[in-house]
């Protein structure tokens, strides 16, 4: 047992180290703890604050709400506190609730529902109409994320009855179901980016967008839990608020059952638990709350937590086995990820014999090698990965290779990135991504050969690398599945039509790392031919506006590579245009500015607006910066705009740019 002041320094060591891990799991939605140890370091406070009731401080991270409210968003006061839940973690445990809540309410009944692991939610409805919905933040402020709730499933537009309620605000949590989890950290790890740990984070990180459209494709959905407040409606109870919601039209947790007694809520609780693993979204626990409204009145809430409810909390399973092997893919991209073969484990429902094991540095980070004894779990219950090593094998760290495993050219690792990369064009791993690029509407905008097409190409083994698209004929195109003559000809068409495409879109076709459709533009123009851009040196192309040391290396790396120049001499000699035919500015009314360009314009897409500003001497940037001229503003202009205004830059709509240019 700690005397007093061993337990004083303790509380004040845990109390920085939840604050921090806090932070990373609910504002920052990175977290770098799983969820059992920040448990663990809350459960440790507990205890100790409970032998030693003096030393807690006002500012404890057990007399607080988590979270805080992001500053990217509007603040919302929620007017009717969205307090979190305590934490059990065990059977006895949930008895000393059930007794504390007699001493007040002798014959309670009890709902026990499954705990969604998500992001809590408020969103209120006026006259029936969604008003405004807005993240839990401290609970008593939060922010305001409507434009993007509005996207989820679960919520209704409009309440579905003939007299709703004037008021109405409920509450519920914003989840990720699995399987768009899974294809999400998929898209991650092939674009060589950090996946989500966890679909919790997952769906944190998406509802707490800027840009709309990145919510809505991630296929949030929700479960409304609670009602918070219904003005002109008299309800009684929970499971009766719970239904009265459902009706309304929202998505209701899907399952909840009424009990009368503590085993009743532990048999349910462990019949949860027994199912979680088969369900199609994440749960971290099961709730147990009093039913009866006038009860909960009764029994009243702490600083932080109801006392008529808790959320009891199921352990993460963990598995030793033994690391057979490690494989190395190559994805889309072409970054190399490392996946470990196990010996197979029943874990959390499945058998688990693979899981990715990151990069380099997590490898070098675990000193892992194979034939170690390994543990595993699975992240949210979900992804299978590698907790830790239990013993070390005889075999040493395992490296990655310095060649690509599909193509065989050498791989790079750009400065501050963790993943290694194959730049090769030709690389048949990443064969159908790069096609699909090269004919895209940005690069060589070949109408009617979208991926479909291009994949039936590459699976009856007639495309290899772009080159190979200008040795298509008609008939070869009219044989594959659902092209006919009409479009296989228009297709042909298309494909011959596009060996005119200036320099810059061929620049931009080949698909070199960090070279968007504007430094492509900006090569095209300085070099002026395809051979001058493969024989310029790092440093030329360094110097030029925008560039720097890491655009340049990428172009010299891909042009120092056997199949880029095989690729370029190919496309050469398949007649597509190696020279700029970019035509000079119109005019010089803007020569010298800068424009930033943000939302969408009422008659023009951003492509033509940048078009028409460079044909008059103009320059366009994709952030804002006291070098900033103007910025360009349409609607549902974002955080350009905000930091525009911050910074005093002046901000033109489309009819003023027009104008500018008519004087």
């Amino acid at each position: 047992m700690m005397d007093r002041e061993q337990a004083k320094n303790r509380i004040a060591q845990l109390n920085e180290q939840i604050e921090y891990h806090s932070r990373r799991y609910y504002d920052m939605d990175d977290p770098e703890i799983e969820d059992d140890a920040f448990d663990a370091l809350t459960r440790e406070l507990r205890e100790l604050e409970k032998a030693y009731p003096d030393l807690i401080a006002p500012d404890s991270y057990t007399q607080k709400v988590h979270g805080s409210a992001d500053h990217r968003f509007e603040p919302v006061q929620h007017e009717v506190p969205l307090d979190s839940l305590q934490d059990v973690f065990s059977y006895a445990e949930l008895r000393e609730f059930d007794m504390r809540v007699r001493q007040t309410v002798p014959h309670p009944v009890y709902v026990i529902e499954p705990k969604i692991d998500g992001l809590s939610v408020a969103v209120e409805y006026r006259d029936g109409v969604f008003f405004r919905g807005a993240t839990r933040g401290d609970g008593l402020v939060g922010e305001d994320v409507s434009h993007n709730l509005r996207w989820v499933d679960g919520f209704p537009e409009r309440l579905q009855t003939l007299i709703p309620p004037q008021r109405l605000i409920v509450r519920g949590e914003v989840y990720m179901p699995r399987k768009a989890f899974l294809h999400l950290v998929q898209r991650q790890e092939e674009n060589g980016e950090i996946p989500f740990k966890n679909p919790r984070n997952a769906a944190a990180g998406s509802l707490r967008q800027k840009d709309a459209a990145v919510t809505r494709a991630r296929g949030l959905a929700t479960f409304v839990f609670n009602l918070q407040m219904c003005e002109g409606y008299d309800l009684v109870s929970h499971a009766e608020s719970l239904e009265f919601m459902r009706e309304q039209g929202f998505s209701v947790i899907p399952f909840y059952k009424k009990v009368r007694t503590i085993e009743e809520v532990i048999a349910e609780t462990e019949r949860i638990g027994s199912i979680r693993h088969s369900l199609s979204f994440d749960i971290d626990g099961a709730v147990v709350k009093v039913d009866n409204f006038a009860d909960r009145e009764k029994l009243g809430v702490t600083s932080k937590y109801p006392k008529w409810a808790v959320a009891y909390k199921y352990p993460a399973e963990e598995k030793q086995t033994t690391l057979l092997d490690i494989e190395v893919q190559v994805g889309r991209t072409g970054v190399l990820t490392p996946i470990g073969v196990f010996e197979p484990v029943s874990l959390a429902g499945t058998t688990v014999s693979r899981a990715t094991l990151h990069n380099q540095d997590f490898i070098n980070d675990k000193k892992l090698g194979i034939g170690d004894q390994v543990v595993l779990r699975k992240a949210g219950d979900v992804i299978p990965e590698l907790v830790r090593v239990a013993y070390h094998g005889s075999n040493g760290v395992f490296s990655l290779p310095d060649k690509c495993p599909s193509c065989g050219q050498p791989v790079y690792r750009e400065e501050g990135e963790a993943a290694l990369r194959c730049q090769n064009p030709s690389c048949p791993a990443q064969r159908l991504r790069h096609l699909i690029h090269f004919a895209s509407r940005d690069a060589m905008d070949i109408e009617g050969l979208g991926p479909a097409v291009l994949d039936q190409l590459v699976k009856a083994g007639l495309v290899h690398t772009a080159d190979d698209l200008y040795g298509m004929n008609q008939p070869t195109l009219e044989m594959l599945a659902r092209l006919g003559e009409k479009s296989a000809e228009n297709l042909m068409l298309a494909i011959e039509r596009s060996k005119q495409a200036d320099l810059s879109r061929v620049v931009f076709a080949l698909g070199i790392r960090n070279i968007g459709q504007k430094a492509a533009k900006q090569l095209a123009e300085h070099f002026g031919t395809m051979q001058a851009l493969q024989r310029a040196s790092r440093e030329e192309i360094a110097a030029l506006d925008g560039f720097g040391d890491i655009m340049a290396d990428s172009v010299v790396r891909f042009f120092a590579l056997e199949p880029s120049r095989l690729l370029v001499e190919r496309l050469r000699q398949a007649g597509v245009n190696m020279e700029c035919r970019t035509a000079a500015p119109v005019g010089q009314k803007l020569a010298g500015l800068t424009f930033v360009l943000t939302g969408t314009l009422p008659s023009m897409t951003r492509d033509e607006a940048t078009a028409l500003i460079e044909s008059h001497g103009g320059k366009t940037s994709s952030s804002v910066s006291q070098k900033t001229s103007y910025v360009l503003a349409g609607e549902a202009a974002g955080s350009k705009l905000d930091k525009a205004v911050q910074l005093g830059i002046p901000v033109l709509t489309q009819q003023q740019l027009e104008q500018m240019l008519a004087e």
